[in-house]
């Protein structure tokens, strides 16, 4: 176990090690917290980079206790869940349908609702969950994030009201088109983390990276996560990692 507020890096020399390393990490933080509470709560991200992953663990023969692990995201667009944009549908394609997981314990944003009201229904979700008083933040085991070239984590993006707030657990984010709307967990309940892993893949996200844990990216959206109570990994390929001076 990492001390409160450490952030690592992992470098590998492929997807398929960082792939592997990963699901042995879920594992672990999976095993500890059914150990101590009963359950494993993880938020997941959309995205290509975690694609190879979620295929890998939804491999037949994992002895995973996927009857006690709770599934929620990070963030969502604004699409029905059909829809080839559709953060849920990716990762249900990919890995929910093929593991033997109770519908119950899936917990998607409702985006058939108004960006506005999806956040609201999904911050309520999130409350009712966790027996969350106003005013508290879910303290979710496992957090899983990307990283944009412009230092945007989940959809939390550079200069959006939703990056500043502080009381929401969910928020609504309008983007131009032909992006979507979408709906965001917020800082505050990132930051409640045990874990928070970042997956970096590619050189096109190299400089970022290096902005990012050389603190010159502190204001950034992937800046400014660091957990009060837990680690921060930062797992990313070789190209990712190739502007670094330590990659270790």
């Amino acid at each position: 176990m990492k001390d409160p507020g450490e952030r690592t890096l992992r470098v590998f020399r492929t997807k398929k090690a960082l792939d592997a390393f990963m699901v042995e990490e879920w594992a672990v933080v999976c095993g500890r917290a059914v150990g101590r509470k009963g359950r494993f709560t993880a938020a997941l991200s959309g995205g290509t980079t975690p694609l190879s992953f979620y295929e890998k663990m939804s491999a037949p023969g994992r002895d995973l206790p996927w009857d006690r692990t709770h599934i929620f995201l990070t963030d969502e667009r604004c699409v029905p869940f059909d829809h080839p944009d559709s953060n849920y549908g990716m990762i249900d394609a990919n890995l929910l349908r093929h593991v033997p997981i109770p519908p119950g314990n899936i917990h998607p944003v409702q985006t058939s609702l108004e960006p506005s009201e999806a956040a609201a229904g999904y911050e309520t979700e999130m409350r009712a969950f966790f027996g969350l008083e106003d005013g508290k933040v879910p303290d979710f085991d496992l957090i899983m994030l990307g990283m944009g070239e412009d230092g945007h984590t989940a959809s939390l993006f550079p200069g959006d009201p939703a990056l500043a707030e502080k009381r929401r657990l969910a928020a609504a984010v309008a983007r131009s088109a032909p992006e979507h709307d979408r709906v965001t967990m917020t800082l505050p309940v990132i930051n409640r983390a045990g874990t928070v892993i970042f997956l970096v893949e590619g050189g096109n996200k190299a400089a970022i990276l290096k902005t990012v844990l050389d603190g010159t990216g502190s204001g950034l959206p992937a800046g400014l996560v660091q957990p009060s109570q837990g680690q921060t990994v930062f797992l990313a390929d070789k190209d990712a990692a190739s502007l670094l001076t330590c990659r270790g």
